[in-house]
């Protein structure tokens, strides 16, 4: 196999799916097909089964698939080496961000850092802080930027602490909350956990919810619209002024609060690409972009 097929295995690895796989490596549909038949040729063994909907792995398209991942690592890791054996920083910096972040912090951070390091590629991923917290201890990235607090050995920094609170578009009392209309969204199970944890410490009756959306973002957008309240970390909601927010806090009477941190490996810290970004985040107030 030569760097166009792991390439290949490894993107059909991580979507499942042909077509999409095509997509992500700008090829069409067809001539991948053509190249996967050719290495299942080769090997004289079937490598993915297609299904209704995506494929699966055989037992020996898995092993290849595996191989594949990583000799791309390898493949990276020399790079990374080779790129910091020179004078300036220049390379590839792969960073995990979770959604708020990146939507509303990365873009600001990435253009203060390129007008430093002009000659830097950053690649970002965005997703649950779960997911970001996954991609680093899978080497996948070289930082991540996560909220909450995950099982983490290597090195971490506290960037800006935020309150979890109510938001509404009218007044409320907390003693009337559960007939109040909420909306919902999707995250991740640490804030879930939070969200759950502190309403049935309060409650006895199940909120109600009559709304429920897939993004946080989405979520601001119908309590902007008097659609309903909703529980969510104070930076999402402090824009908007006109918003009622209401700290939530714990048996004990304390605030709850989101953390956000960058996480990195100690060992990362020998690329001069990872040590410059580092470095730069360290002289920014991050909360306040």
């Amino acid at each position: 196999m030569n760097f166009r097929d792991w390439e290949m295995l490894a993107t059909l690895y991580d979507t499942k799916n042909i077509t999409h796989a095509a997509q992500q490596l700008f090829l069409s549909q067809p001539t991948l097909t053509s190249r996967l038949k050719k290495l299942e040729n080769y090997y004289g063994v079937p490598l993915i089964i297609r299904k209704r909907r995506g494929i699966t792995f055989t037992p020996e398209g898995f092993t290849l698939a595996k191989h594949a991942k990583q000799m791309l690592r390898e493949q990276r890791e020399i790079e990374e080496s080779l790129n910091n054996m020179k004078d300036h920083v220049t390379g590839t910096l792969k960073v995990g961000v979770s959604n708020f972040f990146a939507l509303n912090k990365m873009p600001k951070l990435l253009r203060l850092f390129n007008q430093n390091y002009p000659d830097v590629e950053c690649q970002v991923v965005s997703g649950w802080s779960s997911d970001m917290h996954r991609a680093l201890l899978n080497h996948d990235v070289h930082i991540s930027f996560v909220k909450g607090d995950y099982p983490w050995q290597g090195e971490k920094e506290l960037l800006y602490e935020e309150d979890v609170c109510i938001a509404a578009p009218w007044e409320f009392t907390w003693e009337e909350l559960p007939t109040l209309p909420r909306i919902d969204y999707d995250t991740d199970t640490h804030m879930k956990s939070v969200i759950d944890s502190w309403w049935f410490n309060n409650y006895q009756e199940n909120p109600y919810i009559n709304i429920k959306v897939n993004q946080v973002e989405t979520c601001k957008e119908m309590v902007i619209n008097e659609l309903g309240y909703a529980i969510l970390a104070n930076l999402v909601v402090e824009p908007y002024p006109n918003l009622i927010t209401k700290t939530l806090h714990d048996q004990n009477g304390k605030p709850i609060t989101r953390k956000t941190w960058m996480y990195y490996h100690q060992e990362s810290l020998q690329l001069n690409i990872v040590r410059a970004f580092t470095d730069f985040i360290r002289t920014m107030d991050v909360k306040e972009l």
